[in-house]
């Protein structure tokens, strides 16, 4: 559903200020794969999400999602297979809209709109039975304005719009990070039940060591601009902390965040 062929990028060549975020990355998704990214500050794991996202073209190789080559296309035009979800609760959705007039927006993405825009009753029962999934009460607030949403409820709205649509490719950037950790944790678990009811292909960059182990079916580790570990089935589900620490003690590049220790401490 993914694959990354020798993928690099330079912020910034020639100069000073030259950065190798991405270094011959190389990665295979197969199709309903929830894949967790972890790594400390510098590790490349935005850059590789937004690489595949089509922020900014590579310096060389090659990104096909689907079996397309998606390469020389820019983001919008990738939109038709990838859904994201952004760090901050308040990207992704209009606040001063109604809850269901967002996930309306969201249905009728890519669609001709024409002069009925109203949401129709059918419309507001199929967003109240895929509210509840969410397990959040706001399938009893559809008409309530999503600015007065809290940022976990802001947050999980978001994350079913980047779904309505069914996308080849879930893209989950450190989605939770701006949650408190009650919050988090239900965002997640909204998170497992959307990705698994709809045998989404999942790429979710986290800080959180705990949170990379317990979700998804696959786990890959970064550093320097390079993917460093790569493990799935019962090998990860047997993973501790301590594993993901030792690893990246191994490969003394790279500093973990302050959120990352944090993680493993909690």
């Amino acid at each position: 559903m993914l694959e990354l062929k020798n993928v690099s990028k330079t912020f910034n060549p020639g100069t000073i200020n030259e950065k190798k975020a991405l270094l011959n990355i190389n990665l295979r998704l197969n199709e309903g794969d929830f894949v967790t990214v972890i790594g400390g500050n510098g590790a490349g794991k935005s850059t590789m999400l937004n690489a595949i996202a089509g922020v900014w073209p590579v310096d060389n190789g090659s990104i096909l999602i689907d079996g397309k080559d998606v390469t020389g296309l820019p983001d919008f035009k990738r939109a038709a297979y990838v859904g994201r979800v952004f760090q901050d609760p308040m990207t992704g959705t209009a606040a001063t809209m109604q809850i269901d007039e967002n996930l309306a927006l969201a249905a009728r993405r890519g669609l001709s709109r024409g002069l009925r825009w109203a949401v129709t009753q059918a419309e507001r029962d199929e967003y109240r039975e895929k509210l509840k999934i969410l397990n959040l009460g706001l399938e009893e607030r559809l008409t309530v304005k999503v600015g007065l949403l809290s940022g976990g409820q802001r947050q999980a709205l978001t994350l079913l719009m980047a779904t309505l649509q069914k996308p080849r490719l879930l893209l989950l950037d450190e989605h939770t990070a701006a949650l408190d950790p009650k919050t988090a944790e239900k965002v997640l678990e909204a998170t497992t039940t959307v990705v698994e009811k709809d045998h989404l292909t999942t790429l979710m960059v986290t800080h959180n060591m705990k949170d990379a182990i317990r979700h998804g079916n696959r786990l890959v580790m970064m550093s320097g601009g390079r993917i460093i570990y790569d493990v799935s089935g019962e090998e990860k589900k047997n993973l501790h902390v301590s594993d993901l620490l030792r690893k990246f003690e191994e490969t003394g590049d790279g500093e973990l965040s302050d959120r990352m220790i944090l993680s493993a401490a909690e």
